[in-house]
């Protein structure tokens, strides 16, 4: 009994080159997976709000770069504590659609600009990863969910260097369309 992850893996993460990773967001147990499947530093950009959270907020805000949305200078400080930690050879990531959506029957939400932004002014390779049985596995619906399997996929990485801040909304359009063709087309 319990979960048994499935990894596929396009591309390999290797330990010191760092990298913008971003995946599809639908379950609380999403960071525990990454955090099983990558298996080198990263670190988590996350709302600020969750560090409230009794226990969980006590790892949380030792673990991440948090940012309130609501302020200018704490998202702006999001790219200098992400700048530290590229330069220590972490890997930064992302779940760019900022949230679990409340709407379980959305298959991938619209993706924010923050990773995209991130990746393109330090150059990270952005590795897209999808998601495919959190949601099912460990939803945020109360009793919900159970054992079973828990498929990945890592895809190839997508190279920031051709790509201009203008041009950050084409590269966040090919991330969200090769997760969403994953969802919606499994390979494993």
């Amino acid at each position: 009994m319990g979960f048994k992850p499935v990894i596929k893996r396009e591309f390999e993460l290797k330990k010191g080159i760092s990298h913008m990773i971003v995946a599809n967001h639908t379950s609380m147990i999403d960071i525990m997976l990454m955090l099983y499947i990558t298996k080198y530093p990263i670190v988590f950009v996350g709302k600020k709000e969750l560090s409230k959270i009794p226990l969980f907020g006590f790892i949380y805000k030792r673990t991440c770069i948090l940012v309130d949305r609501n302020d200018s200078k704490s998202r702006r400080n999001v790219y200098k504590s992400a700048q530290q930690k590229i330069n220590q050879g972490y890997s930064i990531c992302i779940f760019p659609e900022g949230g679990v959506p409340f709407d379980e029957s959305i298959v991938l939400d619209t993706f924010k600009d923050g990773a995209f932004r991130l990746a393109i002014e330090h150059h990270l390779p952005i590795v897209p990863m999808t998601f495919h049985d959190n949601k099912k596995r460990f939803s945020y619906t109360f009793f919900s969910g159970g054992p079973g399997k828990i498929r990945a996929l890592i895809h190839a990485p997508l190279l920031t260097t051709i790509y201009s801040l203008e041009m950050k909304s084409e590269l966040k359009a090919k991330t969200h369309a090769i997760i969403l063709n994953e969802l919606e087309n499994p390979s494993l």
